[in-house]
């Protein structure tokens, strides 16, 4: 903030605080009377003889408005409101932050401590490491996977065995402590209109569609120069690239012609965002055996 932000605010504060006060000292006097006739009213009268007073409010009410402007005052002083003036007791929210986190994690420690004894499959059985596992999800992960983790268009499902990157533990914390991100090229400018049905065809007939055979036939060579390199020659994907396997009903961005027309034609850009600035590396732990029970419960092992 500059000096004369700075100043600014400290003065449009304190001016307002004074007004008040001036406003309510004003307020709090009773006022002289027009005339003889008409006493202490303000002249406004009502069914013949219902008048209003000029009266000032309740000596105890102003009492309570003084009472809030003291405050203003002395809170102003001891914590930040007045520009950079970090206040007497020198208060930040950040610092409070960093503190109430090491309490708690001072308070948890054991807990995470017996859970980091264990190796991911074997945290994975543990009820308590999963309720707390569970509660890390929602807090992180709910917001695009699904409260049910079974993801949405553009985020994937955590409860299948298909796996972009992976589905090892070690993938699966490497995930959540720096996150992905995912590039699929736009074709469109590329293949043309032509090519962009062809190569969409052949991508449907790998995943079992029912297409046409010879439009098909013409996206197999399309598909061989331009999308192998990622997607492997036989179409099953890469997860060092996190390409996808083609071959299968599994589809991030929907398999109908329309989503994968769109896919080639413009590309897709999917983003995991790194969790290690947010979770420290016993919460990783716990969370990357949450999600891997999640697909193997789901499969059954």
């Amino acid at each position: 903030m500059s000096s004369g932000w700075n100043w600014f605010i400290v003065i449009i504060t304190l001016f307002n605080i004074a007004a008040v006060w001036w406003l309510l000292r004003h307020y709090a006097k009773r006022r002289k009377a027009a005339s003889k006739d008409s006493s202490d009213t303000t002249g406004h009268v009502w069914d013949g003889d219902l008048c209003e007073y000029n009266n000032p409010l309740p000596r105890w009410w102003m009492v309570l408005f003084f009472i809030t402007v003291i405050f203003a005052l002395i809170y102003l002083a001891l914590y930040p409101g007045l520009g950079r003036f970090v206040g007497l007791y020198k208060w930040d929210q950040e610092s409070q932050y960093e503190n109430e986190v090491e309490q708690m994690e001072a308070r948890y420690a054991d807990i995470y401590n017996r859970f980091n004894k264990l190796d991911v499959a074997a945290l994975a059985q543990d009820d308590e490491a999963m309720k707390t596992g569970h509660r890390l999800y929602v807090n992180n992960c709910a917001t695009c996977h699904g409260s049910d983790a079974r993801g949405a268009p553009g985020f994937p499902n955590l409860r299948d065995s298909e796996w972009l990157y992976g589905g090892t533990p070690e993938a699966i914390r490497q995930s959540i402590t720096n996150g992905r991100t995912g590039i699929m090229t736009a074709w469109g400018a590329i293949l043309g209109e032509d090519g962009i049905k062809s190569v969409v065809a052949y991508v449907q007939q790998m995943s079992g569609q029912s297409v046409d055979s010879e439009l098909a036939a013409a996206g197999q060579k399309q598909f061989a120069t331009y999308c192998f390199a990622c997607h492997g020659a036989d179409g099953k994907g890469n997860p060092l690239f996190g390409a996808p396997d083609l071959t299968n009903d599994i589809w991030l961005y929907g398999g109908s012609t329309e989503a994968i027309t769109e896919t080639v034609v413009n590309g897709r850009n999917g983003k995991m965002p790194a969790h290690k600035d947010l979770l420290n590396s016993d919460k990783i732990h716990v969370l990357t055996a949450y999600i891997y029970s999640l697909s193997h419960q789901s499969a059954g092992q």
